[in-house]
């Protein structure tokens, strides 16, 4: 009678698992996430980035910007170049706001009642008013602002001193404090 050996199973079965899911790790890091943190590596105003994070529903991009940077064109250029690869996936800048100061942290915490406010009533118009208020009320600091059909963008400067911050249009993915 035949004797099943139960080691030799289970190695093998491991190590074709291994194998499998190390091809298909292999082959998304060169296929997918490689070309794309190059491709954003070389757009105007990212001054470092890392391997996009590709998730089923989402592709997040961690960057760094340079001071002065326009976010809205760079949020529009990644989309642009990552549209092959994205398909139906959200595209989300992981942007480390490296370059803010405690000022800058402390303004738009006092701003974001209001930025909350406006996004939830769909009162987008809102949210440039109390940015420039917020920008009149202390000397050097400028707030810019921008939309898109999917984002807000927001940019607050003091000084050498910049805060970027991305905040999605439909109200069910507003998480004002995790985009800031």
């Amino acid at each position: 009678m035949f004797k099943l050996r139960i080691m030799p199973i289970l190695l093998t079965a491991a190590a074709s698992a291994l194998v499998l899911f190390g091809g298909w790790l292999i082959y998304h890091q060169v296929a997918f996430a490689a070309p794309l943190a190059k491709a954003v590596d070389q757009i105007e105003g990212i001054a470092s980035s890392e391997t996009p994070i590709m998730d089923t529903d989402r592709i997040t991009f961690p960057l760094t910007l340079t001071a002065g940077a326009d976010l809205k064109h760079v949020y529009e250029t990644i989309v642009k170049q990552s549209k092959s690869v994205a398909q139906s996936r959200d595209i989300q800048l992981d942007i480390a706001n490296t370059g803010s100061n405690a000022k800058l942290d402390q303004l738009w915490s006092s701003s974001l009642f209001k930025v909350a406010e406006a996004m939830e009533h769909k009162n987008y118009s809102a949210i440039p008013e109390t940015l420039k208020a917020l920008a009149d009320e202390h000397s050097g600091v400028e707030a810019i602002t921008d939309i898109d059909d999917s984002n807000i963008y927001i940019t607050l400067k003091d000084g050498t001193a910049t805060k970027y911050i991305v905040l999605p249009r439909v109200a069910a993915q507003l998480e004002v404090s995790s985009y800031a």
